[in-house]
């Protein structure tokens, strides 16, 4: 039912989006440095075994959004995959700002990660000094798309996985899904669990519309805990948007009149394509509404 390439006329009228520059200058612990000077150790759980994990926040007008939730979000993740943190929130807080001011970020993304040094294994590893690194990055704020092409993954999601939902630093599985996908010259990829039901798309949660109603994933699915998924779930409340959760498969999804992304990269991103669906989002439409809905919020948190 699916198709196996790109639309030829969506593929063409779709320009590809060159990977968010990087910034000059990173903190590692609670130091200050160029990023070609920052030095991680070799020998540490994060660098053996991917023991790791991170946030991605959205900066606007020079500040953290949802800041809170991010954090709140990246210690039961670190718990989940027994990562200690060795960091306070307000430490952090400030550290993520002091960067921020440093790299002159007005509009952009920081990602925030806690790397394990020492774990249990075959590798003997020192437990001495800090449990976790913490590194954070800044990069410029991706171009609004104009275009959103999306597709269908051939990988699964395992709600089995002791990680599953987990936002780890090992992230190869959803790096190839992406890149199979951008292969066949989409953006992104719906990725569904082992029993057939949509949980995500590889970078992003996932929101429908039919009828009116929007209908989006549940955790059970598989799908990531997202904040600015859960920012667009309380605008739904405030603007009485009827919203689902739920468990569906692709057929569910087939007859959409809408479909939408969310993620702290793009905020709320309009899908124009899904395979050979194409999608004309007509004004004053949930998707449109909660897009600006969004937009206003990060205005407003200025």
């Amino acid at each position: 039912m699916y198709a196996a390439a790109a639309p030829a006329a969506a593929a063409s009228a779709r320009t590809r989006r060159g990977a968010p520059e990087m910034h000059k200058h990173v903190i590692l612990n609670r130091q200050l440095l160029e990023t070609g000077r920052a030095r991680l150790d070799a020998f540490t759980a994060a660098a053996l075994y991917g023991r790791g994990v991170f946030t991605t926040v959205a900066v606007h007008g020079g500040r953290p959004f949802l800041w809170d939730a991010h954090w709140a979000r990246l210690l039961a993740h670190a718990e989940r995959a027994g990562v200690e943190c060795d960091f306070g929130d307000n430490e952090t807080a400030l550290l993520l700002a002091r960067l921020i001011e440093a790299n002159g970020v007005a509009e952009g993304r920081a990602r925030v990660h806690l790397l394990a040094r020492s774990a249990g294994g075959r590798w003997r590893l020192g437990g001495e000094g800090r449990a976790s690194d913490l590194l954070l990055l800044t990069a410029d704020a991706p171009a609004p798309p104009e275009t959103f092409a999306l597709t269908v993954s051939p990988y699964r999601v395992n709600t089995c996985s002791p990680l599953v939902g987990v936002k780890s630093v090992g992230r190869l599985e959803q790096l190839l899904s992406l890149e199979e996908a951008r292969a066949r010259d989409f953006d992104e990829a719906v990725v569904c669990n082992e029993r057939g039901e949509v949980a995500s798309a590889t970078t992003a949660n996932l929101f429908w519309v039919k009828h009116g109603t929007v209908y989006t994933p549940a955790l059970a699915t598989g799908a990531l805990a997202g904040v600015t998924r859960a920012r667009v779930i309380e605008l739904a409340g405030e603007m009485a948007v009827p919203l689902s959760e739920g468990a569906h498969n692709l057929h569910d999804m087939a007859d959409a009149d809408e479909v939408f992304l969310t993620s702290s990269a793009h905020g709320v991103a309009l899908v124009t394509t899904f395979d050979y669906h194409r999608y004309t989002v007509p004004v004053g439409s949930p998707a449109l509404r909660l897009r600006e809905a969004y937009r206003q919020a990060t205005l407003d948190a200025d």
